[in-house]
């Protein structure tokens, strides 16, 4: 009623009342207390209307930028806590995955060592017609291989791949040396002066052996390998089949591993590292 009294009684002075609201409204914080009933009316009304505008404008000036901040600080958290519980994860699983590798060789050695191969003594003759035995080689890491030299493509692979893993072990110096040994499996036509000619062509330590048939016989059934001479042809030359595999005997004179065709030079590199970094002397020398 108060308001419609006021609207009523200052109809006449409504002109003058739109005339002077700017005014009103840029001197509002200046205004004196209001001295009768209307003038309360109509403060209470400026200040209504007033408010929400001030109140707007404080909100635009500092919200955006405290929002902007607090969204930026809840972003780097959540980023922090992700790095760290992902990193978390990543650490677990590659121990995990580290401690199953080491078990699955673990399981392999004790597989293989079961199988008893490589435990004789064979004594052969080198390429320079010294005698050798199974004894001059211990203390040293050996890969062995079994083939001939008439051979027409697979054992010149086989002692390629085999002399590209020595020398990738010779260049990590914390590993021992590693020493090459080919044992013909065709003793009838690779005496010492063919294994001579023959070894030139691999790695300057490669060691090539030859003995009597009934020498070499022994030493490739000690490892169990299979040799067999094909046909002859008109010429007197034949194929000998036989077992294809690079063997890997400890410094102990022990079969540790063997690697098949299939294994090319970064694998069988990464095995032998592996198996010399993780072995264990054993009491039991030929």
């Amino acid at each position: 009623m108060l308001g419609l009294r006021c609207i009523v009684g200052n109809l006449r002075g409504g002109g003058r009342l739109l005339r002077s609201l700017p005014r009103l409204q840029k001197t509002f914080v200046s205004m004196p207390p209001p001295t009768s009933e209307c003038q309360h009316a109509r403060l209470l009304h400026h200040r209504h209307h007033r408010l929400p505008v001030l109140t707007q404008r404080n909100f635009l000036s500092q919200g955006p930028d405290a929002s902007v901040r607090s969204a930026r600080m809840k972003l780097r958290t959540r980023a922090a806590v992700t790095l760290l519980f992902g990193g978390g994860l990543l650490a677990v699983w590659w121990y995990v995955d580290s401690e199953k590798q080491k078990r699955r060789r673990q399981q392999r050695v004790e597989q293989l060592q079961r199988a008893a191969l490589g435990h004789g003594n064979f004594s052969l003759m080198d390429h320079h017609g010294q005698r050798r035995t199974k004894r001059d080689f211990l203390g040293s890491w050996v890969l062995l291989y079994f083939g001939f030299t008439h051979c027409p493509d697979i054992c010149p692979d086989e002692l390629d791949k085999l002399s590209a893993v020595v020398s990738a072990l010779d260049r990590d110096a914390s590993l021992p040396p590693v020493q090459p040994v080919f044992i013909t499996v065709d003793p009838e036509r690779d005496d010492v002066p063919a294994l001579e000619r023959y070894v030139k062509d691999f790695h300057p330590r490669l060691v090539a052996l030859t003995g009597t048939p009934e020498e070499v016989k022994d030493a490739g059934r000690d490892y169990r390998v299979y040799a067999s001479p094909g046909p002859k042809d008109e010429d007197g030359d034949y194929i000998v089949d036989h077992t294809i595999l690079i063997y890997l005997v400890t410094p102990d004179g022990l079969f540790l591993d063997y690697y098949n065709r299939m294994k090319n030079e970064e694998q069988i590199t990464e095995s032998v590292r592996n198996h010399i970094n993780s072995y264990t002397p054993t009491s039991d020398q030929n």
